[in-house]
């Protein structure tokens, strides 16, 4: 079957769940992200963005396109992008973003009064990206209640952006920070995909391979169904679809081993 190995290989390209050109349903999201960073950091407004939402529903890949986007616009600031799995415990915030401004890392009370200081002297403004944040939730709520009150320290020069699966962790966490009028974090929560927008998810990421379809729309159609009924998680689905293009290859595999096939199967 010639041809046929490449165009599963694409198929299974197309379908890792890379950042795309443009995502999806997700217009609206994308343009508020934008927005906000267009105001607050070549606005020099400092402020926070919680953004909230189940796995797989584009958080994170929204905000990495938006900031390859922007990247000229926000050339004039210092962008650090962090993901807090990658943290031993959640004071492990500090000293990452401390090495990230090039400070010298203290420990302790020491290194946040550093960084404090550091964030509200002169300077170019500071977008600090937290993903996976609810990994620094801790007792007393004292790391993040930190990170929040930053932006609203006078003098500041941060922006912060934290990406969460929690739709509550600032009522939980932050219920001091609503306390000042102008203190809490702006919030954008991103629904799970409905059935029909993971479908056009699969079929848009599906027609960037030439030929004919390697799933057919019934199998498509089946995958978002089952996926969105259970979480609506656009990973899971690629997940599923690039699943089946590998049993769907093993087959064609072992028949054309075996016999010639039929007339264009």
């Amino acid at each position: 079957l010639p041809g046929a190995g490449t165009c599963y290989q694409q198929a299974k390209r197309v379908l890792h769940a890379a950042v795309p050109d443009c995502l999806h349903a997700r217009e609206r999201e994308t343009g508020i992200i934008r927005q906000f960073l267009r105001e607050h950091v070549c606005g020099r407004q400092p402020g926070s963005l919680y953004i909230s939402g189940a796995p797989g529903t584009g958080k994170t890949a929204c905000v990495s396109r938006v900031l390859l986007d922007c990247k000229d616009e926000l050339a004039g600031s210092k962008t650090i992008v962090l993901n807090c799995m990658s943290l031993s415990s959640p004071p492990g915030v500090f000293p990452a973003v401390a090495q990230q401004l090039g400070l010298p890392v203290a420990a302790g009370r020491e290194g946040v009064r550093r960084l404090e200081k550091q964030l509200t002297s002169q300077g170019p403004m500071v977008l600090l990206v937290l993903d996976e944040l609810d990994q620094l939730e801790s007792k007393g709520q004292d790391v993040l209640y930190t990170l929040f009150e930053w932006p609203r320290l006078s003098g500041s020069r941060l922006v912060l952006v934290g990406l969460a699966n929690a739709l509550d962790l600032t009522d939980r966490s932050l219920a001091r920070l609503g306390a000042h009028p102008a203190g809490s974090p702006r919030l954008l929560h991103f629904p799970p995909y409905t059935r029909e927008q993971l479908t056009a998810i699969l079929q848009e990421r599906l027609g960037q391979v030439t030929g004919d379809p390697v799933l057919d729309a019934a199998a498509l159609q089946f995958c978002a169904r089952k996926v969105s009924a259970v979480s609506g998680d656009a990973r899971k689905a690629l997940d599923v679809c690039r699943r089946a293009v590998e049993v769907v290859e093993l087959e064609v595999r072992s028949q054309t081993l075996l016999k010639p096939l039929p007339g264009g199967e």
